[in-house]
C-alpha cells in the first residue's frame, strides 16, 4: 500500500513540475520594472501565520531585487485594522499594495480607496471580489483541483486500508464557508471522495466550519469528534494547513490519533510534523503542497505589470502536489527544511 501511495504522489509531483513551468512562463520575464526606491505594502489578514510570513518574504525579496522597499503589515484578522492599514499605505504614498483581505465584503471599499489614490492593488490568496466577480488582479492556488487531489489521496487511503466497510470510519471535511478561495477546496475534496467512494454512507460524512486558525480548527473538529463517539477511525482534510493541524491536536487529545489519517493543505506545517516527530509520530499522513513563495512573488510580478502600463494578468493559479513523509523532502526542496 505504501509503495502504491508513494508512486501516486510521485506521479502528481511530475504533474506539478510541468504546471509550475507553465505558471512561471505566464508570469516571469514579461516585465522589467525598477521601483526606484518606492515602497510596496504587503497587508496580510493573518500576518502571524507561517503561510503569510513566507508569502511576505517572497514578495519582499522580489520588490527589493527590483529596487524597492517592502513593508509587511499584519491586519490581525480585523476588518477595521485592515482598512486602517490600507489608509496608512495610501497616506505614505505607496507604490503599490499586495494583500490578502480578512473579510471579502470589504473588497469594494479597499479597491475604491486605492483607485481614488491612484495606487494599484493586487490580491493574494483571497480574491478582492464583489458577487463572485474579481475586481482586482488575483494570485492564488488552483483551489478546486487542489481539493480534488486531497480527496483522491484520502479516498485511496481508505480503499487501500479497507476502511470503507468499517462502521467506525468517518470522514471530516473542514470548511471555511465565508472565504471564497477556500470553498472550492472543500468542494473538490468532497466531489472526488464521492466519485471514488460512492457507496460510503452520508451519515458518516461530517463538516466543521472554522476561521482558518489552528485554534478554531481545533475547537471545531474536537466538537465533531466528541459528538460522534461511534466513530473511532477518522479521515480528515480541510481548507488550510492550520485547521488540519488543529484537528491533529484534537485527535491526540481525544486518544483517536493512532487510527486517524489527516491530510493537510499547504505542506508548510505538515513538514514540521514529519521533521519533528517522524512518519509514525503524527496522524498527519499527507498534504497538498503548494508554494507560498510563488504566490508572494507572483503578486509583485502582477503589480509590476500594472506599474509598467501593461494589461495585468487577472487570474494566476499556483499548482500543487501531494507530499508524504516518504517524498516531502524531495518534492519540497528547501521548503521542507525545519522552521527556524
Amino acid at each position: 500500500m505504501k509503495k502504491a501511495m508513494k508512486l501516486m504522489a510521485l506521479s502528481m509531483a511530475a504533474l506539478m513540475a510541468m504546471s509550475m513551468g507553465a505558471f512561471a512562463g505566464e508570469t516571469e520575464g514579461e516585465v522589467s520594472y525598477d521601483f526606484a526606491g518606492g515602497t510596496v505594502y504587503g497587508i496580510y489578514k493573518a500576518g502571524d501565520q507561517t503561510w503569510f510570513i513566507d508569502e511576505g518574504d517572497a514578495a519582499k525579496a522580489k520588490v527589493e531585487a527590483d529596487g524597492g522597499e517592502f513593508i509587511y503589515v499584519d491586519a490581525k484578522m480585523s476588518p477595521e485594522e485592515y482598512l486602517k492599514d490600507i489608509d496608512n499605505a495610501i497616506a505614505n504614498n505607496a507604490a503599490g499594495i499586495v494583500t490578502c483581505i480578512p473579510d471579502q465584503t470589504l473588497s469594494q471599499a479597499a479597491v475604491d480607496k486605492c483607485k481614488e489614490a491612484g495606487i494599484p492593488i493586487v490580491a493574494g490568496d483571497d480574491a478582492l471580489e464583489v458577487d463572485g466577480e474579481k475586481i482586482a488582479p488575483w494570485v492564488g492556488i488552483d483551489a478546486y483541483n487542489i481539493g480534488a487531489a486531497n480527496g483522491e489521496w484520502i479516498a485511496n487511503y481508505a480503499i487501500d486500508n479497507g476502511l470503507l466497510d468499517k462502521e467506525d470510519t468517518g470522514l471530516l471535511i473542514m470548511t471555511m464557508d465565508t472565504v471564497s478561495s477556500c470553498v472550492p477546496r472543500a468542494e473538490g475534496e468532497l466531489d472526488k471522495w464521492h466519485e471514488l467512494c460512492p457507496d460510503f454512507p452520508e451519515d458518516r460524512i461530517f463538516t466543521a466550519d472554522y476561521d482558518g486558525t489552528t485554534e478554531k480548527g481545533n475547537t471545531a473538529s474536537a466538537a465533531i469528534f466528541t459528538a460522534n463517539p461511534q466513530i473511532t477511525t477518522w479521515l480528515v482534510t480541510g481548507a488550510n494547513e492550520e485547521g488540519t493541524i488543529g484537528a491533529c491536536r484534537a485527535l491526540e487529545d481525544a486518544g483517536l490519533d493512532a487510527n486517524a489519517c489527516v491530510v493537510g493543505l499547504g505542506g508548510y506545517m505538515a513538514k514540521d510534523e514529519w521533521n519533528n516527530k517522524g512518519a509514525d509520530g503524527t496522524c498527519m499522513k499527507a498534504a497538498a503542497y503548494f508554494s507560498s513563495l510563488q504566490v508572494g512573488e507572483g503578486t509583485v510580478i502582477v503589480l509590476e505589470q500594472i506599474l509598467s502600463g501593461q494589461e495585468p494578468t487577472m487570474e494566476t493559479a499556483v499548482p500543487a502536489t501531494i507530499v508524504t513523509p516518504e517524498n516531502y523532502k524531495e518534492v519540497m526542496g528547501k521548503d521542507a527544511e525545519p522552521a527556524e
